[in-house]
Parts: structure tokens; C-alpha cells; sequence
């Protein structure tokens, strides 16, 4: 375990069933030897930290209605929470808009990345009891099939050495919209979660990690079986403030019209989310 967190090797044949345990009791699951090579994340971490250096990324400033592109600092807030974050990020979109020259490294990335994502929703399909998954319309990996919402944030922290209002943060504490999260491990520490006895812990960045979470939209489609995470990126220590930190999460997100609940599309839950932390 990881400060209370379980990590786990992706290639032992009772990782499926731990993982689903471990997501299922803390909301998070941490894995390692997983299929996508180290060095594409570090140099897919690389070309993007030269993207947020430039003056290039205003180029590509974010289409609100679309939600593809650059968003500068300052734009996002967690849900009821008024003070932005300290963060600027990029939305990829296999079908959004794109620097060139980072283009194939991002595209390769996001596959595997989705690839591994469907591999862990076969894993929670497996293991969820069948009185919740009969509440499934679809299994889980068919949900995101075809999906155009599945989504890779590029995220950059700059240092923290300038002024910022009081209280604010690199990450306030939220909960992500979608299914599940895969995080390529950060470049600095920072990433917190809160446990079920609503106990803080610090996640590991050590390279070649996955760190897997839970988001709304699992715990609306299984009657909150799986409960999503509150989280948090708290800004760094006096020894790395004057340091970025990247991050990439992948959202798998299900296709508009899949029904998580009597209430709730996709489409329409996304939607209200995004509204509610200031994207729409």
C-alpha cells in the first residue's frame, strides 16, 4: 500500500479483483507494470512543458462549446468553490485541435491510455455485484465505445512564487465528473486524497505509475456503490515552489446518449457539471 492506497502490479492475475477492492473502499487504485512505457509519458511530459513555455498555446485558446484547446490560468474552479485554481491545461480531443509537432506523441498516448482505461472498466464490470449491474444499461467498456467525450488534460502548476488570492491552490478539493480517471503520475508531489474516515493522504509520483480514481458519473450510474473521490493538488513545499508540476489525466467519459440514472444522460450531466466549475 501507498499511504493507504493500494498499488498494485498490473500483470498478477489478482490484481482485477484487488483493484476493484481497493477502488471500491477508498475510491483509488495505483498501478504498476502497466502496458504503456515510461519513456512515452516522459517524453510526451516534455514537448508539452516546451507548449505551455510559448507563446504559441494562446493560439489555441479553448472553444466553450466544444471544450477542445488551451485554457489559461486562472479559468477553472472546483465546484462551489469561487477562488480559481492555480493551473493552466490543454483538452485533447482525437478530433480536436492540436499543435503539430506534439500531435502523434499526444495521439499514441491517449490510445494506450484509453486502451488500459477499458481494460480496468472489464475489471470493475466483473466484480461489481449483479444487483448493481443490473442498473447498467450497457456493460461499462461499451458505455465509452465510440465515446467523443473521452478526454486527455495536459495540466501545467507553475511556481508558486507569485502573488495569488488567499486560499488559493493548485487543485481545490473536487470530485471528477467522469467515470474513471487514469492519472500518468505527476511530475512533483502534491496529489491528495481524502479516505471514507474523511482522512487526507499524499499520493505517489514515482515515474511509471497509474493512478486510477473514481468519478461522478460511476457513482451515478451504480447507485453510489463506487464512491467518487474528493481530491486535491496542494501547492508544493518551500524547497519546490519555484518548480512546475505536469500532470495527465485521461477521463473516460461514456457516448451523450448512455443513461446513468432516470434523471441523467451523459450529455446532460456533463453539461450541468461543467456549468457548476465555471467551463460553461
Amino acid at each position: 500500500m501507498t499511504s493507504g492506497i493500494h498499488t498494485l502490479d498490473f500483470s498478477s492475475a489478482d490484481t482485477p479483483e484487488l483493484f476493484v477492492e481497493s477502488l471500491r473502499t477508498t475510491g483509488f487504485g495505483i498501478l504498476k507494470n502497466h502496458p504503456i512505457p515510461p519513456d512515452k509519458i516522459s517524453k510526451a511530459y516534455k514537448c508539452w512543458e516546451k507548449f505551455f513555455q510559448s507563446e504559441i498555446k494562446f493560439d489555441y485558446i479553448y472553444n466553450t462549446l466544444s471544450q477542445d484547446g488551451y485554457f489559461p490560468f486562472l479559468t477553472e474552479n472546483a465546484k462551489g468553490n469561487s477562488i480559481k485554481d492555480l493551473k493552466e491545461f490543454y483538452h485533447y480531443y482525437p478530433w480536436g485541435r492540436i499543435p503539430e509537432n506534439i500531435g502523434l506523441i499526444t495521439k499514441n498516448l491517449y490510445e494506450d491510455m484509453v486502451e488500459v482505461g477499458s481494460i480496468l472498466l472489464n475489471w470493475i464490470e466483473k466484480y461489481t455485484p449483479d444487483k448493481i449491474k443490473d442498473n447498467f444499461c450497457m456493460p461499462l467498456s461499451e458505455m465509452i465505445h465510440n465515446s467523443n467525450n473521452n478526454l486527455l488534460r495536459i495540466i501545467h502548476y507553475p511556481p508558486t512564487i507569485g502573488k495569488q488570492d488567499r486560499g488559493a491552490i493548485r487543485a481545490a478539493k473536487h470530485e471528477d465528473i467522469n467515470f474513471i480517471t487514469v492519472l500518468a503520475a505527476g511530475t512533483q508531489p502534491g496529489l491528495e486524497v481524502k479516505d471514507i474516515e474523511g482522512k487526507w493522504h499524499q499520493v505517489s509520483c514515482d515515474p511509471g505509475m497509474l493512478v486510477v480514481n473514481i468519478g461522478d458519473m460511476l457513482e451515478l450510474v451504480s447507485d453510489k456503490y463506487y464512491p467518487s473521490t474528493t481530491h486535491k493538488v496542494s501547492n508544493p513545499s518551500e524547497e519546490l515552489k519555484k518548480k512546475s508540476r505536469y500532470s495527465m489525466p485521461l477521463f473516460l467519459h461514456p457516448r451523450d446518449d448512455v443513461a446513468l440514472s432516470s434523471n441523467y444522460t451523459a450529455k446532460s450531466f456533463l453539461d450541468k457539471r461543467l456549468g457548476e466549475i465555471g467551463l460553461k
